[in-house]
Formats: structure tokens, C-alpha cells, sequence
């Protein structure tokens, strides 16, 4: 599934500048062949400090599980408003998600991580499954999971 999004409109934190500009970005996770049921994925942006910034796509509708995806629920108190109007289907084992968002330019090179937590249904939860930090640098190099993530990269 391939969505274009504004992330000016996601959440204050990630307001762009009067003057700065975006850029799309192409986020991939790739799932391992795990062999349950669809993974749920929480992809959000913390500061150099580790402060929740915002959230940037939510890959799983029912919000009765999100309390599973443990490190952005903690941040975000499971504010569903947090990802309104950015959710998706849930991931099946094996499968690839793909989103492409418009990121502001001010994110890349100044200390933000990209997080991604998966969990699944009857499985153990895997907060922080991936944090990658958003560098023009590693645009393109795709970094493992610890469970169900195969790997996970962005493109600028």
C-alpha cells in the first residue's frame, strides 16, 4: 500500500518552518515470515533527546491492539488522535509495507530517529523494533529487526 501524506498536518511538533521545505520519503519494512497473524507497526519521530515528536503511519485499524505497540503507546498516552487519518491494514508475515510521506527537510541531518514498533496477535510486542536515524546518509540502507521486521529503510 503506497500513500502520500503531509506530515505538516500530523502533528505540531513536525510543523515545517514558514520557510522550510519537504520532500517526499519513501519508508520500506520489509516482515519476516513469522507465521502469525498480521503484524501492527507504529512508525514515529523522535528528537535527538528522545522526546515523542509525532507519529507518521499507523499499519493496523483496530485500536484495541495498540496498546501493544508499547513504547509509542507510553508516548502517546494511545491518543488516538495522534494517528487519525494515517492508518492502514495490518501487515501480513513475509509481506512489505511501503509509505511515502512528505517529510520536512528540517528532520534529516538534526538529530530525529525514526521509530518503528511492531507486536502481533498472540506473539510478543517488539517496541522499538527499529530505530533508525534520519540522516540524507542513510537514505537507502536498510537496518534489521529484532522479530518480526526483516529490515527497514527509507528513501530521499
Amino acid at each position: 500500500m503506497k500513500k502520500t501524506l503531509s506530515v505538516l498536518a500530523l502533528s505540531t511538533a513536525l510543523t515545517l518552518p514558514a520557510l522550510a521545505e519537504a520532500k517526499p520519503v519513501t519508508f520500506t519494512v520489509k516482515l519476516k515470515p513469522y507465521g502469525g497473524n498480521p503484524a501492527y507497526l507504529a512508525l514515529y519521530v523522535t528528537d535527538a533527546s528522545g522526546a515523542y515528536k509525532g507519529s507518521l503511519w499507523m499499519a493496523g485499524d483496530r485500536s484495541k491492539y495498540y496498546r501493544h505497540l508499547g513504547h509509542w503507546f507510553r508516548k502517546t498516552g494511545g491518543n488516538l488522535s495522534e494517528i487519525n487519518g494515517i492508518t492502514g491494514a495490518s501487515v501480513g508475515a513475509g509481506r512489505t509495507l511501503t509509505v511515502t510521506l512528505d517529510l520536512a527537510d528540517t528532520l534529516f541531518d538534526a538529530g530525529y530517529q525514526l521509530h518503528i514498533d511492531a507486536a502481533a496477535e498472540n506473539l510478543v510486542e517488539s517496541p522499538s523494533e527499529i530505530v533508525l536515524p534520519l540522516t540524507a546518509a542513510g537514505a537507502g540502507k536498510a537496518k534489521p529487526g529484532r522479530a518480526y521486521i526483516a529490515g527497514a529503510s527509507y528513501s530521499l
